[in-house]
């Protein structure tokens, strides 16, 4: 299975609302749950880069996701580019 991995970078005074919207999205996963997906967003330690690691489908179908889509391009400095990976493994912490 293929997953998509996204990477840009944000204007300076764009980051916090795009990390905002983002942080829509994981609430509305986690009432809705869509079966099959996965899917982590990190913002990177300059600040304004973000990455988005998406396998599955549905997440187009969330509203709080195309209100995250809608502007896009404005807060945009850079991107997105997409890249397909094939995940060689993997590890979680089970506590």
């Amino acid at each position: 299975m293929s997953t998509s991995v996204i990477r840009y970078r944000t204007k300076p005074e764009a980051a916090d609302e795009n990390q905002r919207l983002i942080e829509m999205v994981f609430a509305e996963l986690a009432v809705k749950a869509p079966a099959g997906l996965r899917y982590s967003s990190y913002r990177l330690d300059d600040g304004v880069s973000f990455l988005h690691i998406a396998d599955g489908d549905g997440l187009q179908d969330l509203p709080a996701f195309q209100e995250f889509q809608r502007g896009l391009a404005d807060r945009l400095v850079e991107g997105p580019t997409r890249t397909q990976a094939t995940q060689v493994g993997g590890y979680v912490t089970q506590s």
